[in-house]
């Protein structure tokens, strides 16, 4: 099962900043099981909400050329407080660095003007073919199905892409 943790961009500094938001609803699946109780988003898919944000200012500095963006390390993360069905998570993620196989990024999260969650992440980007030749279909078809995503969260209107 994979989560998608960002249900709309705010804004986008190419290359630099983008701003991420998810809203929770106890709908989420994961809430079933996580303290059934006092349901809470788990700190790990908060740190996943702004790795798949950081991802999506990588995919646009790099213009879409990589199929696979994925966490190499979180550093320095410090969780404060939990977001609770009915908040919104607001991810704010500056770039550090961006090269062609990683990406480095400072981050934090918020609910409101209250911070839960801050780090450092970095990212390593690559494609399937790398691995096995075999596999371009594949990258082909992850980075079409990203870039119609990226439509419907919003991305492209915030670039001046509308037609891309």
């Amino acid at each position: 099962m994979r989560f998608q943790l960002v249900d709309r961009i705010e804004s986008i500094d190419r290359g630099k900043r983008i701003v991420t938001i998810k809203a929770l609803s106890l709908a989420e699946e994961y809430l079933a099981d996580h303290f059934p109780a006092f349901p809470v988003l788990p700190g790990v898919l908060m740190i996943e909400a702004m790795v798949q944000s950081a991802a999506w200012l990588v995919r646009v500095e790099q213009d879409f050329a990589k199929s696979i963006i994925e966490l190499a390390a979180a550093r320095n993360v410090r969780p404060v407080s939990f977001v609770k069905p009915g908040q919104v998570l607001r991810c704010e993620l500056d770039a550090l660095e961006i090269t062609d196989a990683s990406a480095k990024f400072k981050g934090a999260g918020f609910v409101g003007d209250e911070p839960v969650l801050s780090g450092r992440l970095d990212l390593k980007c690559f494609n399937l073919t790398e691995m096995d030749k075999r596999l371009a279909e594949a990258d082909a078809a992850i980075i079409a199905q990203l870039r119609q995503q990226f439509k419907l969260i919003g991305g492209p209107a915030l670039l001046g892409w509308e037609d891309r």
